[in-house]
């Protein structure tokens, strides 16, 4: 059963009624990651004018999906873990619907985020005065050169997964007190994150529905009565 929303598109509606009629499908680590996701993508559903509050909450959503034991995790660590979730849903994604996003709907808004040094972790970790990042430019230009080459090769889990690192920083910026709500100075890629992450993270919640003889992991924290 493939969930369609009133515009084609997914959403809490329809993953809600799909979960519901599949759900007993579902083993336990399963249902608890789909129920929790959905949960927060209702949630950010609702911020149709808080860009800032919506791309946390579809943040919170995707964690909700994805993520394992997250006690001391680096950003070393997060990117490891994205790509071993990217790999297990572009395995699925026979409607190429992770493609489509990343090579026609979302091209320019994703080249834009590629391109910006203020999503870049290295400019920020010189900025702050951190050993050995004063060579934080050379590292963005070679990794502006392995993005240009995977967009020529279109290497969709090198771009999406980078997306994701970029992402991640704007997540930090926000949760962790370093940008200010509606600030105009990060309004641009908050709002495209936002619009990217509305899209993207209903369609990972769905993947996984669909394939529910998958191992996705066991949330870090379960429920424990």
């Amino acid at each position: 059963m493939k969930s369609e929303s009133i515009q084609g598109e997914l959403s809490f509606v329809s993953l809600k009624a799909k979960q519901r009629e599949i759900r007993d499908e579902f083993p336990d680590d399963l249902g608890l990651r789909v129920h929790r996701a959905i949960s927060w993508l209702q949630r950010a559903e609702k911020e149709i004018d808080d860009s800032d509050a919506s791309f946390i909450f579809y943040w919170i959503a995707f964690n909700s999906a994805y993520a394992e034991d997250t006690m001391g995790v680096t950003a070393v660590g997060e990117r490891s873990r994205f790509e071993e979730y990217f790999d297990k849903l572009l395995s699925l994604d026979t409607d190429h619907g992770i493609y489509d996003a990343i090579w026609q709907r979302f091209s320019d808004s994703i080249r834009i985020l590629l391109d910006n040094k203020y999503v870049f972790q290295p400019f920020w970790n010189h900025h702050n005065q951190l050993p050995g990042y004063d060579d934080w430019e050379e590292w963005f230009e070679r990794r502006k050169r392995k993005i240009r080459t995977a967009l020529a090769k279109e290497d969709t889990k090198t771009i999406l997964t980078t997306l994701f690192d970029r992402l991640y920083v704007l997540r930090n910026q926000i949760v962790h007190g370093g940008a200010t709500w509606n600030s105009s100075v990060n309004r641009s890629q908050v709002q495209d994150g936002a619009r990217i992450m509305a899209f993207l993270v209903p369609l990972f919640i769905d993947l996984m529905m669909d394939n529910p003889d998958i191992s996705w992991g066991a949330p870090h924290y379960p429920v424990v009565d």
